[in-house]
């Protein structure tokens, strides 16, 4: 009986540390996540800005005739 509580205990303790690495995994990746979103806001505005210019710099260049 001893052996057995042992033995659950074993892998009650696993069980626990293996909740913990991966709660620590899960709270890396949402960062990490939140980090990437945040950078693809930045890069999608300057896309933004940038076609603009180049929009405006085409306007810019006289149509020629065929």
């Amino acid at each position: 009986m001893d052996s057995e509580l042992s033995a659950l205990e074993a892998k009650i303790e696993q069980a626990v540390a293996q909740l913990k690495l991966l709660r620590d995994e899960g709270r890396e990746l949402r960062q990490q996540l939140a980090a990437r979103t945040d950078e693809n806001v930045r890069l999608a505005e300057k896309l933004a800005a940038a076609k603009a210019r180049i929009e405006a710099l085409l306007k810019q260049i006289p149509e020629t005739e065929p």
